[in-house]
């Protein structure tokens, strides 16, 4: 059986003059009336579905550019490693240092049938809002399963 794979970008920014410096990261709430009343865990990091015949790196650039609806930063990309989630998806994100201004995002959009059953099709916001996060707000926020992407950074960042 094969699974899908998926692919995203973490952006962080540094913050304020402490030693080591604090972080924010960017996160997005998702979109669609699934999520609408969801705050905590309704958020994730910029990603999205791949195939074989893309790279996972591409593929997180792809997809921020489709959810956020902006080029994705350049500079350094630090490796968070992959997720296997329990339907048996494998997520892979990097990391990028990037200040983004979150009123600039133009959401990518998806179409499904809403309400259910009624054979009405609507589009929806991939995301309806990205928005900057300390560490302790975004471990309340992010969907659970990518919880341990932010541990990553927060980690890679000490070192």
């Amino acid at each position: 059986m094969t699974h899908k794979r998926s692919a995203g970008l973490l952006l962080f920014r540094r913050t304020g003059e402490a030693s080591p410096p604090a972080v924010e990261v960017l996160l997005g709430h998702m979109g669609g009336p699934l999520w609408s009343g969801r705050d905590a865990g309704g958020w994730g990091i910029p990603k999205g579905e791949y195939e074989p015949d893309e790279t996972p790196r591409d593929a997180a650039r792809r997809e921020f550019t489709e959810e956020i609806g902006l080029p994705p930063p350049d500079g350094p990309y630090l490796p968070l490693g992959e997720v296997r989630l329990t339907s048996g998806k494998l997520v892979t994100i990097w990391a990028v240092e990037a200040d983004l201004d979150p009123a600039l995002m133009v959401p990518g959009t998806f179409t499904m049938e809403w309400p259910p059953h009624s054979g009405t099709e609507q589009e929806f916001p991939e995301l309806d809002r990205v928005a900057w996060f300390a560490p302790a707000a975004a471990r309340e926020k992010l969907i659970s399963s990518q919880i341990p992407f932010l541990e990553r950074l927060l980690e890679t960042l000490k070192g």
